[in-house]
Parts: C-alpha cells; sequence; structure tokens
C-alpha cells in the first residue's frame, strides 16, 4: 500500500476508541475513500483542539497520512450546521453507524452512501420524522451499495415482480414466486420498499421484518447492540 496523504476530506465519526493513554483510533465514514481508520494522536489530551471536533453526527473535513491500515489523522475540522438526533431518533443514528461499520469494507468509497447517510442524519434531526421511513430508506441504500441488496423488481428467473402474487426470499436466489400454501410477501410490499413510499403501517411492519431478515443474513449472526438497546426501551 502506498504513502498516501489526503486532505480536506468530508467525513463523519461513526466509532472511536481509546489508544494508549492519551490518543484515540477513529473510524471515519468519508465520501471519496469510504471507511477509513486514523489514529488521532493526542485527542484525549485535554487542551487537544481535537477533543471538541471529533463529534459523532456531525459534519466534518478531515485529512490523513500513512500506507498501513490504520493512518494517522493531520487535521480534523468541524463544519457544523446540523442539528443532532435526539430521544429514539438518536439511538436510530446509532444504528446507521453500527450498521456501516459491520457491513462496509475499509477503504471501499460509496459517494452515494455517503450521501445518503447525510441525508438520513438530516431526517432524523427533525421533530416530524418517521423513524421506520428513514432506516428503511438507508437500509436498502446500503445493501444496495454493499452488493447484498436482492432485486425488488424481478424475481430469481427475471421475472417482473407482480403485484398479485407473493414471493419468498432465498439467500442464495433473491426472491421467488411462493408455492401454494408457502409464506411470503406480497408483491405491492416490495414495490413499496424500491419507491420507499408504504401505504399502510402493516406494509411498515412487514417490510421492517423482510429488511431485518437479509440484514441479519449478510451480518453472519453479529448482534446489533443499537437494535437491543431499541427492543429493550419498546418492550418497557
Amino acid at each position: 500500500m502506498k504513502h498516501e496523504r489526503v486532505h480536506d476530506q468530508p467525513a463523519y465519526l461513526l466509532h472511536a476508541v481509546p489508544y494508549g493513554e492519551t490518543s484515540l483510533v477513529l473510524e471515519l465514514l468519508t465520501r471519496e475513500h469510504g471507511r477509513v481508520a486514523a489514529l488521532a494522536k493526542g485527542a484525549k489530551r485535554p487542551r487537544s483542539a481535537l477533543r471538541a471536533v471529533l463529534l459523532q453526527f456531525q459534519p466534518l473535513r478531515v485529512g490523513w497520512s500513512g500506507r498501513s491500515e490504520l493512518r494517522t489523522l493531520t487535521a480534523a475540522e468541524w463544519t457544523g450546521g446540523l442539528a443532532p438526533p435526539r430521544g429514539d431518533a438518536l439511538l436510530c443514528a446509532f444504528y446507521l453507524n453500527e450498521l456501516c461499520l459491520k457491513l462496509l469494507a475499509r477503504e471501499d468509497a460509496h459517494p452515494g452512501l455517503f450521501d445518503a447517510y447525510v441525508e438520513a442524519l438530516e431526517s432524523l434531526s427533525e421533530e416530524t420524522c418517521v423513524l421506520d421511513d428513514t432506516l428503511r430508506r438507508f437500509e436498502w441504500r446500503l445493501l444496495r451499495e454493499s452488493g447484498y441488496a436482492p432485486d425488488l423488481e424481478r424475481d430469481a428467473q427475471h421475472r417482473p415482480v407482480r403485484a398479485e402474487e407473493h414471493y419468498a426470499w432465498r439467500p442464495s436466489d433473491g426472491f421467488v414466486a411462493c408455492e401454494p400454501g408457502e409464506e411470503g410477501v406480497p408483491g405491492t410490499l416490495l414495490h413499496e420498499i424500491a419507491s420507499h413510499d408504504y401505504l399502510s403501517e402493516n406494509s411498515r411492519q412487514l417490510a421492517k421484518a423482510l429488511t431485518r431478515r437479509i440484514l441479519n443474513h449478510h451480518l453472519g449472526g453479529q448482534a446489533l447492540n443499537t437494535r437491543r438497546i431499541l427492543r429493550d426501551l419498546q418492550r418497557r
């Protein structure tokens, strides 16, 4: 891997963990370089300028250098202008971060996904946000960008998905028309997911269950902490 210097890159902080007594290892989502790991030297020191800058869900401009998988942060600037999510929306924002960490390979650029992440944060910052709609929109963008999304417009035999049919999702094939007596989802739901336009609360719940099943498969059994927290809060 060649030595690289990157300057003035739009980014968001996905996660940070302590490194030694004074530094942090950052996981950054960047627009042109994808997910990047960077060492922020001295970021934990009381007088470090980075302490007030390295905030989650806030737009940053960053720079780094190095040739190993762990780059060295050389600059970080807060560019402002985004109200932080609150309450359940904040937990949803952490969920977005966890999905990115678990499903995106490092240094695999997805500018469209970065833009979708920004749109999702902006939506989660609004009081009128419909959380399920925002999450489904981002989840499917992430599945498509990472190559995991099944085709919502054509079935496994490359026939157009028909509204009056029911379909079962199979990991190796995608969506297949249900056999008599087999449980599946209506073709109308696949159309709604594709257009991000849910016609009923029942559609939202069916889309949530289907999307969760697909994500769980590609997560390979990895548990999501934010999902567990949201589930515990709903039970209370």
